[in-house]
């Protein structure tokens, strides 16, 4: 009798809703800590997603009782030299992909955010975040520099100070202090932080998908834009959004007084 080998659970959990996009890491044997397969399938999901033209928002989520304590102190032991190319190099081009992509992406947190943890749930576009979740950015404990951006959107969130302060102290935060901070945009009962997180996706899957895009855009690069320039992207991304069979339809549905269908085009 041949015995039968069991399948290694996926390190992310990929899976497609109608418009929304769902990625959630999944290793909560050890808090969703990322290695090289946790990297590498983040990545095929980010590239899959941006290729997928219905995608109108993204969930990232993790499982069991965190959404990442940051990498794996496992890999980091047994082969430190590996960790840029086999980690950090694929969590880089899939959290870039994000950056870029159209549909907006939602942090859906609890539990321990932490390290590169924490820098995936900053790179994000909205984030929400369940009542007892606990952040720290937590590098310098390890005795290293932060990667996956979070040297980036930290202080553009919360400003240069705050940001020295967060990284090289590695104080945690608790959510009061993440909201009031501006790390996330709401805090909910730990129970309902799916079904928030849900609701959320849904609003912004029923939105005009163009014109959402614009806007990331238009958000996303200001920092680097003088004003002249950033009007000129902002005339360039109105006429590209009233080009839009969506705009047609909402300035119908508005004459009519009816809730606007958008389709994306």
């Amino acid at each position: 009798m041949t015995a039968r080998m069991l399948q290694p659970d996926p390190p992310v959990l990929f899976e497609r809703d109608g418009a929304i996009a769902r990625i959630r890491f999944n290793r909560p044997e050890v808090l969703n800590a990322a290695d090289g397969a946790l990297a590498l399938a983040f990545r095929d999901a980010c590239l899959a997603i941006a290729a997928d033209p219905s995608v109108r928002v993204v969930v990232i989520s993790g499982a069991g009782r965190a959404f990442m304590a940051g990498g794996d102190i496992a890999q980091f032991r047994d082969d430190p030299a590996s960790v840029p190319a086999t980690l950090i190099d694929p969590l880089h081009e899939g959290l870039l992909c994000l950056s870029l992509m159209q549909p907006p992406v939602i942090a859906s947190l609890h539990g321990a955010v932490a390290g590169a943890g924490m820098s995936i749930a900053l790179g994000c576009d909205l984030a929400i975040a369940a009542e007892g979740t606990r952040f720290n950015f937590a590098y310098t404990k390890l005795a290293t520099s932060c990667d996956l951006g979070g040297s980036w959107h930290l202080p553009r969130l919360v400003g240069m100070r705050r940001a020295l302060e967060i990284s090289l102290l590695c104080e945690p935060i608790d959510t009061a202090q993440a909201l009031q901070l501006g790390l996330v945009n709401r805090v909910v009962a730990a129970d309902a932080l799916a079904s928030q997180t849900e609701q959320l996706a849904q609003r912004l899957a029923a939105g005009a998908p163009i014109a959402q895009g614009q806007l990331k855009r238009l958000l996303r690069d200001s920092l680097s834009r003088e004003l002249p320039e950033q009007l000129d992207a902002e005339r360039a991304a109105f006429a590209r959004c009233a080009a839009t069979h969506d705009f047609a339809e909402a300035v119908q549905a508005f004459l009519a007084k009816r809730a606007p269908v958008f389709q994306g085009r």
